[in-house]
């Protein structure tokens, strides 16, 4: 999994992002940085990268799983980053059903499309923390000043 430049920097992003959510975000960010982590340590451990065509099942399994956390965050939660999040990972789905149709398609796009799902995810994530972090922060000073 971490062979390439592309896969390593990837890695450490997400890393980075989850570093952050458990810092400085609030209980829905530390849950979807937790949930992401889990998500990708489940999907490196159920990858097969031999397999060139048909369906992963394993990974499969992985990213609905995931699908159902982010709905469910995003049931709970009143921010709307969790949505957004929610939304990526049904592309993520997605790709993976179109696999089981035998539709064939190159196995390069279905990786780019899971892995720009991913990183979308990455991103609504990280913008749900500073969100979260700003507010708090103005909270803060709008108690300091009263």
């Amino acid at each position: 999994m971490f062979d390439t430049l592309y896969s390593q920097i990837g890695a450490a992003f997400g890393v980075i992002v989850v570093t952050f959510a458990f810092l400085k975000g609030d209980e829905p960010e530390r849950v979807g940085g937790g949930a992401y982590a889990l998500g990708a340590l489940a999907s490196l451990l159920v990858q097969n990268d031999s397999q060139l065509y048909g369906p992963q099942w394993g990974l499969m399994i992985v990213e609905t799983v995931m699908l159902v956390a982010w709905a469910a965050l995003a049931w709970k939660s009143r921010r709307s980053w969790p949505i957004w999040a929610c939304a990526f990972q049904s592309v993520a789905v997605m790709s993976h059903i179109l696999t089981t149709t035998d539709m064939r398609p190159p196995i390069a796009a279905f990786y780019a499309v899971v892995n720009l799902a991913s990183y979308g995810v990455l991103l609504v994530l990280a913008l749900g923390v500073v969100q979260a972090w700003r507010d708090r922060r103005a909270a803060d000073w709008s108690s300091a000043l009263d």
